[in-house]
């Protein structure tokens, strides 16, 4: 994980990102911080100056030594690469254990000064194809700044599925900045759609005189486009195909524990895990703990059988951290007053609470011989508040009820600070302790992939397999937008990365190509009576679970994290999540 920021101006001096924003890029990459400043003449015979500022501050994840970003070709071309990634694969051929960054920045550089035969789009120049072939044939979430200064070229963007965040805007003064988060002056940020990469020709950015502001339009910066299908103009053909938008005729057959399709989903799903969990980089030491994994964990069914798998991967001494959180509502703990009920604990009543420590012992009864580290982290309602403003701070430029109160979730989630159980210490009271791990599982994807929420019921009810399918593909169309970049900047801002599994391009892949049918129990007759009890929504990954030994897990309901953690509706109950905060 780094922190990105990038200006490009024309005032008589290059433009840095403020004190505030310095501080939370370093806490987003605490292993480095590299400042580097160019200058692009542009207008007639180069009579105007540009200054291009590039700030890294790198998370170093991969490989044996930690390499500062952003990496320049000072000796041969001066280009520059700012990259927040994981370049899992290039060309479908896995990374060696290599950095990735210096991997993908050679083949950039490539791409800029090869002299290759001219294509067949007039309208996008040879380079900027070759660049946009580099950047497609990478798999793993990324977001990157790139300075073609050979062909004096900027290039930004994110990945098919938008995985890392990237901001981007203009400020008051017409200087146009690219950030990991929103910048603190009065710039107007926007996320950078995950829909291509973003392209825009210095040669042509002519602001007259060296002091006069830019005025970017953004709109008109060159895209190359992620496409599904063939495009008459440049693009690139996305790794995600179009949606398998198959209905069956007649009834589908069931979908049951002995179904082909689970072993392939569990072969896939292993293969997706592996990538993200093997090799990680020992984390810097946070007393006796070595722990390198954690997983966001609210006892349910996705984040429970990424760990489930993970205990297969691992080393069998390598602990893996179940991180837990949950919140005192005031609201919550007022109702219960009022009716009288026994005095109990604000967060043991939480669900994610109890269904955490319901997975957590079954876990440990399928896995006794993996040390489960369940650390049970509590938010007093006071704490919330004193965090409020930075967690609104961090998801900008979301700005709704619900994206507080899922953001919220995550953060102090991915703090990790609470009270530990050990699950092979059963005698040792809770211990203070903080995850010193910095890769941090998320089940996110699954319910889109697989049909977990109620408004795929909901589809299927009114309108079918054809109803249940456009909602699947709404869903996955917008993850993006909606979740991940928000998701991105609260989780990083703890030096922490979190990795998807479900949203590897591979499987997503495999999964949309599936038919509906394969994935969930929508329209399907009953299962046999050992699946009694499996609920309709990812009826596939509950059967998987299944198989794996997670027999309560594989039957527990879908619950929203801000209803499971109780960030939801702190203060008052007549909110609606699509509220705008004032």
């Amino acid at each position: 994980m780094c922190g990105i920021f990038f200006s490009l101006t024309a005032a008589q001096k290059p433009v840095l990102p403020g004190e505030e924003t310095s501080q939370l890029l370093n806490n987003r990459g605490p292993d480095g911080v590299q400042h580097i400043v160019t200058e692009q003449n542009v207008g007639q015979e180069g009579s105007s100056r540009l200054w291009l500022s590039f700030v890294s501050t790198v998370l170093s994840m991969r490989g044996d030594h930690i390499v500062c970003q952003p990496l320049t070709d000072t000796h041969r071309t001066g280009s520059i690469l700012a990259w927040n990634g994981d370049a899992w694969k290039i060309a479908g051929q896995p990374i060696p254990e290599k950095n990735d960054t210096e991997i993908v920045f050679n083949h950039l550089l490539q791409a800029t000064t090869k002299d290759w035969p001219s294509g067949d789009y007039s309208n996008v120049p040879d380079s900027t194809r070759r660049v946009a072939e580099v950047i497609r044939k990478i798999s793993g979430p990324f977001a990157f700044v790139f300075y073609d200064a050979v062909n004096s070229k900027l290039y930004f963007g994110r990945d098919c599925l938008g995985r890392r965040s990237l901001l981007c805007g203009l400020d008051e003064t017409g200087n146009f900045k690219i950030c990991s988060l929103c910048d603190g002056s009065s710039s107007i940020f926007q996320e950078v759609e995950a829909d291509g990469i973003y392209m825009l020709d210095l040669e042509y950015q002519d602001p007259g005189q060296a002091a006069s502001p830019l005025n970017l339009d953004l709109k008109s910066m060159t895209k190359i486009p992620w496409s599904h299908e063939t495009l008459p103009t440049f693009h690139m053909i996305s790794p995600i195909p179009l949606m398998n938008k198959a209905t069956p005729e007649g009834t589908p057959p069931s979908l049951t524990t002995t179904s082909y399709v689970l072993r392939e989903l569990e072969e896939k799903l292993r293969q997706s895990l592996a990538l993200r969990i093997q090799n990680v980089r020992e984390p810097p030491s946070v007393g006796d703990s070595k722990v390198k994994i954690a997983v966001l964990f609210s006892g349910g069914l996705d984040c429970t059988l990424l760990a489930r798998l993970a205990h297969d991967i691992l080393p069998t001494e390598e602990p893996i951290d179940l991180l837990n959180v949950a919140f005192e509502n005031p609201r919550v703990v007022a109702a219960a007053a009022n009716e009288s009920k026994p005095a109990s604990s604000a967060y043991e009543n939480c669900p994610d609470r109890i269904t955490g420590r319901a997975a957590f012992a079954e876990l440990q009864r399928i896995c006794p011989t993996r040390n489960w580290r369940f650390n049970a982290i509590d938010i007093p309602y006071a704490v919330t508040l004193e965090h409020r403003d930075i967690v609104r701070r961090l998801m900008r430029p979301h700005n709704t009820e619900m994206d507080l109160s899922i953001a919220c979730a995550l953060y102090f989630a991915a703090r990790g600070q609470g009270l530990a159980l050990d699950s092979q210490n059963p005698d040792r009271e809770p211990y203070p302790y903080t995850t010193p791990a910095r890769v941090l599982l998320s089940g996110l994807g699954a319910d889109e992939l697989f049909a977990g929420y109620g408004r795929h019921g909901i589809a299927f009810s009114r309108s079918g397999f054809e109803g249940l399918i456009d909602e699947i593909e709404l869903d996955v169309s917008r993850l993006g937008k909606r979740n991940l970049g928000r998701d991105n900047r609260v989780i990083a801002h703890w030096g922490r990365e979190a990795r998807f599994p479900f949203l590897d391009e591979e499987f997503v892949a495999w999964v949309v190509q599936l038919p509906v049918w394969e994935k969930c129990g929508f329209g399907v007759p009953s299962s046999p009576p050992a699946d009694d009890g499996i609920d309709f929504e990812k009826k596939a990954l509950r059967l998987l679970a299944l198989n794996l030994g997670l027999e309560n897990v594989s039957r527990e309901k879908k619950r929203a994290i801000q209803f499971g953690s109780r960030t939801a509706k702190m203060e008052k109950g007549k909110v609606k999540g699509t509220d705008a905060l004032s």
